[in-house]
């Protein structure tokens, strides 16, 4: 029997990305999106975008500081991982890649757990049971996988959940989301497929990504529906993806969302944006900055003020002196606990490569001094 949709058409994006949110601040109500939010979470949106920036900084300086080895930035996509995992119910799992700083505090992981990765001190320092987010994935797409996966999993079990997943526009290029995205469409997963549409990967342009309309677009080959929205407007993309988590939790299938941001910083901080895109090109992106256009609304609406923002740069420096406390000169752990979370039951060539580290870590090889 066919799950593929009555209409084809119903599956393609709309051709202008979701925007509620002027950079003035100015509100556009959709009928098709319709906010749920009371005064308080708007604030709280605003608040968590602001944390994570300051977070994110000082993880940039830590960096430099030679505290961490290398860090991904999220300056620009506070919007699209903010709203998207606060459109998430609490029992629902995210599968990140390795810059989600932001929906990682959504989800109250600890922020300078989640940085040491970067130090190279332990992959990811928090339980994924205990915050339903899953450790940080390094290889490119590979976490389309496992939210497929597990989303497939729970529905096996009749567990009502939702998984969402985080790549970016360059991880559409590899070959896993697209497993990942036949599988679930397939076996109508509960899975979302968030696409950070940062506009590079690395050094290369979306233009050398796809010659689809839209990223959106590559949704209807997997006979799922393809989602736009500005990545920049967090009231957009928090109303999107509640959409899609609600169609998926009615049993309705897997959505692929693409989000259109900008990545304010380098690639990483051993990346030279300077070599491949203008200053001008970044001075026009900072006029969408998500956290000023919310700053802008919340302002129209009479929900912001002084104290509010004094209270919030309080908790964002006290939020980055307690990272800088976990981080600074943290202690190594034994370089032998890489092998002791791979097998249950080890095959004798992975107790040769532990005892080849043991040896080397000794200071000799085969017998020979290092």
């Amino acid at each position: 029997m066919s799950t593929a949709a009555s209409d084809p058409n119903d599956l393609l994006p709309p051709d202008e990305p979701v925007h509620l949110l002027d950079p003035d601040g100015t509100y556009h109500a959709d009928p098709d999106h319709p906010l749920d939010l009371d005064d308080g979470q708007l604030r709280e949106l605003y608040r968590m975008m602001v944390v994570t920036r300051k977070v994110d900084r000082e993880a940039i300086n830590l960096q430099r500081q030679g505290q961490l080895g290398v860090y991904a930035s999220c300056m620009g996509q506070e919007a699209a991982q903010i709203g998207s995992a606060y459109a998430l119910a609490a029992d629902d799992w995210i599968f990140p890649s390795y810059r989600e700083l932001g929906a990682a505090l959504v989800r109250e992981v600890d922020a300078a757990g989640f940085l040491h990765l970067y130090r190279g001190t332990w992959l990811s320092d928090h339980d994924p049971y205990a915050h339903n987010f899953g450790l940080m994935s390094i290889p490119i797409g590979t976490q389309a996988l496992h939210a497929a996966g597990f989303a497939m999993g729970a529905a096996f079990d009749d567990n009502p959940i939702v998984t969402m997943t985080y790549f970016g526009d360059g991880g559409t290029s590899e070959g896993d989301p697209h497993e990942a995205m036949t599988f679930a469409g397939v076996f109508k997963a509960p899975v979302i497929f968030f696409v950070q549409n940062n506009q590079y990967a690395i050094s290369v342009p979306l233009e050398r990504q796809t010659a689809a309309p839209s990223l959106a677009h590559k949704a209807i080959g997997y006979g799922i529906p393809g989602f736009r929205v500005d990545g920049n407007d967090v009231l957009a993309t928090y109303a999107v993806t509640r959409r899609a988590v609600e169609r998926a939790r009615q049993g309705h299938g897997p959505a692929f969302i693409e989000a259109m941001t900008y990545r304010m910083e380098a690639h990483t901080t051993s990346d030279d944006p300077t070599r491949y895109r203008t200053q001008e090109e970044l001075d026009e992106a900072a006029k969408t900055d998500p956290i000023a256009r919310m700053r802008n609304y919340l302002t129209a609406r009479d929900l912001y003020d002084q104290d509010l923002e004094d209270g919030i740069e309080e908790q964002a420096k006290a939020t980055a002196t307690a990272v800088r406390a976990g981080i600074y000169d943290a202690e190594h752990g034994d370089p032998l606990e890489l092998f002791e979370h791979v097998y249950d039951d080890p095959t004798g060539h992975f107790d040769h490569q532990r005892e080849q580290l043991q040896a080397e870590l000794a200071g000799a090889v085969d017998g020979e001094d290092l």
